[in-house]
């Protein structure tokens, strides 16, 4: 059966990978970019999702900045808990009382291995993405027992856009070629190389399965094994 799947931040990179593996099974996909939506705006969010039936939603627009703690300045932190927090949580917020109503349905956020370990220089980033987690981890309590489910994927560095700047920034600020970088953030991870955004995509996808009624409120690891979670 063709489900209704929203996948925010949908344009490109993970969220465009996202959006083709539901659609090659054969959903009906809304993939939503910042034009589209902006997920820090609780009208924005009403508009666009209260009149929709959603099966699924993948909550996968998010931001980075990266800073010491003492030079984060407040607009980076606050942007970062807007968009990769408050975002997530309205978007959910949106969409919950119909799968409720339907007893049935799937909400899967991308968030990132960062959002289970510290990590230098991503305060904002980092407490934005716990804080994804842990929304997940509730939703999933309220609706135990239910048809409708509520977990995350934890990806280490994909290659993507964002992970390109990141690069960058490491290039300029250390000296070092732009492969030296990239190979820097490879070996963060037991994995030892970039994940790819169809990576992500597939484990998505199970945890938005209809077999997957019994997963819930838990988080999927993508980094070889380093976080075993």
């Amino acid at each position: 059966m063709s489900r209704l799947v929203v996948i925010t931040g949908g344009a490109k990179g993970i969220g465009a990978a996202i959006a083709r593996r539901f659609t090659d099974a054969g959903d009906q996909v809304v993939a939503l970019n910042h034009v589209d939506l902006d997920v820090t705006r609780e009208d924005a969010v009403a508009d666009v999702l209260d009149p929709l039936e959603v099966d699924v939603l993948v909550n996968n627009a998010g931001i980075a900045a990266s800073a010491p703690v003492h030079k984060t300045t407040v607009d980076d932190w606050r942007t970062q808990l807007e968009v990769n927090a408050t975002g997530a949580f309205l978007c959910t917020r949106a969409v919950l009382p119909g799968m409720r109503a339907r007893d049935r349905g799937r909400i899967v956020t991308v968030a990132s291995t960062a959002a289970l370990v510290g990590q230098p220089y991503t305060a904002g980033y980092t407490a934005s993405k716990h804080a994804a987690v842990g929304l997940m981890r509730t939703v999933a309590a309220e609706v135990a027992g239910t048809g409708v489910t509520a977990n995350a994927v934890c990806p280490t560095f994909v290659r993507t856009d964002m992970t390109a700047r990141t690069v960058v920034r490491i290039a300029e600020r250390t000296g070092r070629s732009e492969e030296d970088s990239e190979a820097s953030l490879a070996r963060l991870a037991p994995l030892g190389r970039l994940l790819e955004p169809e990576e992500v995509a597939f484990a998505v996808a199970f945890l938005a399965a209809p077999e997957a009624g019994a997963i819930n409120g838990q988080t999927i690891v993508l980094d070889g094994g380093g976080i075993q979670a």
